[in-house]
């Protein structure tokens, strides 16, 4: 009797893990400016169904697009894009109940911060209107230091319109956390620093990767190893792969997230590997509205595998969840999530029907619960 209890009890605690394992948190950040929503919010999200619930909304602060989760799942840092005012925000996380808590606010000193990440002592703003880098270091209670370091950038590109004057887009740390990247769409530069956290200015800039004039690089994403980069232009629709080295990047090749007979306006947004690193996906806006996929060769080249209608407008960002199994774009003008179930054999995507409804989301970010 007792040992058929056991059997039992053992396959309940099983299933009861496998059931957590399938969960996850989905934090996404959102505009507020021309609605209700305070800005931050919480769901729970099954990687087996692709069902969702919600579960917290943080209180209201100005802006806060993008986001980055603490490495310990502590703690969440956001982006406020709010013009003069513009700062970061620095939330308690609590991943069991998905709550958040606002423990401070600080002033990025430069205009609309539209990109964040962090690494075990700072956290770093890309500001878009700005043009630069600003630098505030994390206390032991998860709270943000004054701003310790603004790096401005100048330079302009072809594009009068665009690129009158830098637009630093994205900041993001290679996989050792030895360099953090960032992208200036206004002058067609990856700017490379060195970090070092023990010094009073952790970033020492020390190559300037330049870019295809008129290009515009936005976003980009590391190989797991950090040899090659994925780099995503908005002005031009170019995906560009690199070598990447000593902060240096060397080209390999160009392909395009535009279809050959597209004759619209377009805004090439955001890029992600798979999980497993055999596709690459990439999405653009404007009259585009599309997702495109590609192969990963051996040699890190690409093949194109679809292009397919992210069934909303504007998508900004989009996260894959960490089994792999679904892709979510969050579309900033149509005011959804759309959730495509991944086919990890060919890449290519399907619509669930299933979305999430929300005011201007533009980031997406799954931790553990």
């Amino acid at each position: 009797m007792k040992s058929s209890f056991s059997v039992v009890l053992l396959f309940l605690c099983s299933v009861l893990i496998q059931a957590q394992s399938n969960t996850h948190n989905l934090i996404i950040g959102s505009f507020n400016t021309n609605c209700e929503s305070k800005g931050v919010y919480v769901y729970q999200f099954d990687s087996v169904t692709g069902d969702f619930e919600f579960r917290f909304e943080s209180e209201k602060v100005a802006n806060p697009g993008f986001l980055t989760v603490s490495k310990d799942n502590k703690f969440v840092y956001t982006v406020n894009s709010d013009g003069a005012n513009s700062g970061v925000s620095a939330f308690g996380y609590d991943s069991k109940s998905g709550s958040l808590k606002l423990i401070n606010q600080q002033k990025t000193t430069s205009e609309n911060p539209c990109y964040i990440t962090n690494d075990s002592e700072n956290v770093i703003t890309a500001n878009y209107t700005g043009g630069s880098i600003s630098v505030f270091g994390k206390k032991s209670d998860g709270s943000l230091t004054a701003l310790k370091q603004l790096e401005q950038h100048s330079g302009k590109g072809p594009n009068t319109k665009r690129q009158e004057k830098a637009h630093l887009h994205m900041v993001q740390f290679s996989p050792d956390n030895k360099f953090l990247l960032g992208t200036d769409l206004g002058s067609d530069k990856v700017y490379s620093y060195a970090v070092n956290n023990q010094a009073e200015k952790p970033l020492e800039l020390m190559v300037a990767n330049d870019i295809k004039a008129g290009s515009g690089p936005r976003h980009f994403t590391f190989s797991k190893n950090g040899k090659k980069i994925y780099l995503l232009q908005e002005l031009d629709g170019g995906l560009s792969v690199y070598n990447f080295k000593k902060g240096k990047l060397k080209l390999i090749e160009v392909q395009t997230v535009l279809a050959p007979d597209f004759k619209g306006k377009f805004t090439a947004a955001d890029i992600h590997l798979s999980p497993d690193e055999n596709f690459i996906y990439a999405t653009n806006r404007a009259d585009a509205n599309d997702i495109s996929c590609f192969k990963v060769l051996k040699n890190g080249k690409l093949e194109f595998v679809e292009r397919v209608s992210t069934m909303g407008d504007g998508p900004r960002n989009f996260a894959i969840d960490p089994s792999g199994n679904y892709l979510l774009i969050a579309h900033q003008y149509s005011n959804s999530v759309v959730i495509f179930k991944r086919d990890k054999t060919t890449g290519k995507l399907t619509d669930t029907g299933k979305k999430i409804d929300l005011c201007a989301p533009v980031c997406l970010v799954f931790t553990k619960q």
